[in-house]
């Protein structure tokens, strides 16, 4: 079963990576090629049965970008969540306009995930009103 969904959901995975939207773009200049404190991470990897925006195995982080279209599928992404978490996945979301326009509190967000391997609270968004800061 899972070799098949993988067939399926690699040529589509491909085509997301070649489409990507202006904050994934944003986030993966920042996350590519180790450049993010010589931690790697994939993006648009299939995983289970799911793509994810970004994923890093060794720590077992995946970082989803939502969009609008998020606000109305939020049964679907949170029965998703809850699926690649009892995978042992943290899953860390955060919004478009925040990675555009709070681009280091979401690094910084990001790499305090990595420093502290405790279970974050249940897949948030990053709080609009968060400040900027960069802990490195």
């Amino acid at each position: 079963m899972r070799e098949n969904t993988n067939k399926t959901l690699r040529p589509l995975a491909a085509n997301l990576r070649r489409r990507m939207t202006d904050a994934e773009n944003r986030l993966w200049y920042h996350l590519r090629n180790r450049r993010f404190h010589g931690i790697r991470f994939n993006r648009q990897a299939v995983i289970g049965g799911y793509i994810v925006d970004f994923l890093n195995r060794k720590h077992k982080i995946i970082i989803e970008v939502d969009g609008a279209q998020h606000q109305e599928q939020q049964t679907y992404d949170a029965a998703r969540s809850t699926h690649l978490q009892q995978q042992g996945y943290r899953v860390i979301r955060f919004w478009n306009h925040d990675v555009l326009t709070q681009t280091e509190t979401v690094l910084a967000v990001i790499y305090e995930a990595i420093r502290n391997p405790s279970p974050p609270p249940p897949c948030e968004h990053l709080p609009p009103q968060a400040k900027e800061g960069k802990p490195w």
